[in-house]
């Protein structure tokens, strides 16, 4: 089994600044991509921001050149710099890897249980 672990959140004014950390451990043999999603209240949870093993990125619309994911391979740990943020930014925020418990084995997804970021105006 992988634990997937954020930290991070809390409440921010508008324009402020905030970090995440997501930590994977357990039974892992590689991860290939890691990425954060989030959810609001009445909405569907969606893609933030994703980063592979090699570096790529990718980032939703709505946070491209305000928000920066980054990663350590050597600690299986991903992070979102999280910066002007807005009213609209708040939400769940929740951590996924996929990883591989062996080298034969298929990659899997893991979630974390998720952490609040409320940003208020």
């Amino acid at each position: 089994q992988v634990q997937v672990v954020e930290s991070g959140g809390g409440l921010v004014q508008a324009g402020g600044s905030l970090r995440l950390s997501c930590a994977a451990s357990g039974s892992i043999f590689s991860i290939n991509a890691m990425g954060w999603y989030r959810q609001a209240p009445g909405k569907q949870r969606e893609s933030v921001a994703a980063i592979t093993s090699g570096g790529s990125t990718n980032y939703a619309d709505s946070v491209k050149g305000r928000f920066t994911i980054s990663r350590d391979n050597a600690k299986n740990t991903v992070y979102l710099q999280m910066n002007s943020l807005k009213p609209e930014d708040t939400a769940v925020y929740f951590c996924a890897t996929d990883s591989r418990a062996s080298p034969l084995s298929s990659p899997r997804r893991y979630w974390g249980q998720g952490t609040q970021v409320t940003v208020s105006s």
